[in-house]
C-alpha cells in the first residue's frame, strides 16, 4: 500500500514536498529516498521528536493553524489525515491551491466520494463544490482496511488534487446556506439569491448546481 502511494505520487529530486501527519513516519521514509529532503507537520511532540532525520524538516504544528504561505509555490502536499479533522483541513489546504503543484491524500473512502461527485447524486454538497471549483480530483485506489493492523471501520481511498489553472470563484456563505437547505429548491434556500442574472432555475436544489452554476450566482447574487 505505501508502495502504490509513492508510486502515485511520484517524487523527484528537487521537489519540494510537505508531508502532512507522518506519525511514525512509515510513508516519510520511502518519500524522502526518493526525493531527498522532506518537510514534516506533525503535531504530536513525541512523534515529531521521532522524525529528526537528515534532511527532514520537522514542523510541530496543527496543520488546521500552519501557514503554507511559509513554503514555495510549486509545492507538493502528501499525507494520510486524520480522518477526524480530514473536512476542515481540505477546506483550509484548498485556500493555498494556487502555491500547490499537486496533492496526494489517504483519506476516508466516504470523504473522497463526496470531494469527487458529480451533481445530483447522494454524495454530492458543499466539499464537493468548494473542493471542485479550484481543484481536479481523482480517486486513485480504494485501501481495504486489512491494509492497517489494527484494521479500521472504515474503508480508504488515496486521491489526488491538481489545482485549477483557472479556478471559480464561488462564495462560502453562498454554499453553506444552499446545504444547510439541500431539501428545499433554491428559491427557498437562498431567497436573496438573483437567479435570472444568473441563467439559473430557482426551482431547482441545490444538489442540481454545478460548480460553474454556483460561481454565477455567486458573481450575480449580493446575500
Amino acid at each position: 500500500m505505501l508502495g502504490r502511494i509513492v508510486e502515485a505520487v511520484d517524487p523527484k529530486r528537487g521537489d519540494f514536498i510537505v508531508e502532512i501527519g507522518p506519525g511514525e513516519g512509515a510513508l516519510t521514509r520511502p518519500l524522502l529516498e526518493r526525493a531527498g529532503s522532506l518537510h514534516v507537520i506533525e503535531l504530536d511532540r513525541d512523534l515529531a521528536g521521532g522524525l529528526q532525520v537528515d534532511n527532514v524538516v520537522v514542523h510541530q504544528a496543527d496543520a488546521l493553524k500552519f501557514d503554507f504561505g511559509v513554503f514555495p509555490h510549486g509545492m507538493r502536499l502528501v499525507g494520510n489525515l486524520p480522518y477526524n479533522i480530514s473536512t476542515p483541513l481540505l477546506f483550509y489546504l484548498a485556500r493555498y491551491a494556487p502555491r500547490v503543484r499537486d496533492m496526494h491524500f489517504m483519506l476516508q473512502l466516504e470523504v473522497v466520494e463526496r470531494m469527487v461527485a458529480a451533481p445530483s447524486t447522494p454524495q454530492y454538497g458543499r466539499l464537493s463544490v468548494a473542493l471542485q471549483a479550484r481543484l481536479r480530483m481523482k480517486k486513485l485506489f480504494t485501501v481495504s482496511r486489512g491494509a492497517f493492523r489494527p484494521p479500521p471501520k472504515v474503508e480508504s481511498a488515496v486521491v489526488r488534487l491538481v489545482p485549477l489553472e483557472r479556478p471559480l470563484v464561488v462564495d462560502d456563505d453562498l454554499l453553506r446556506r444552499a446545504f444547510s437547505a439541500r431539501r428545499k429548491t433554491l428559491r427557498n434556500a437562498l431567497p436573496q439569491a438573483d437567479f435570472a442574472a444568473a441563467g439559473i432555475d430557482p426551482g431547482l436544489r441545490p444538489e442540481n448546481l454545478s460548480p460553474e452554476d454556483y460561481a454565477r450566482l455567486s458573481m450575480n447574487s449580493i446575500l
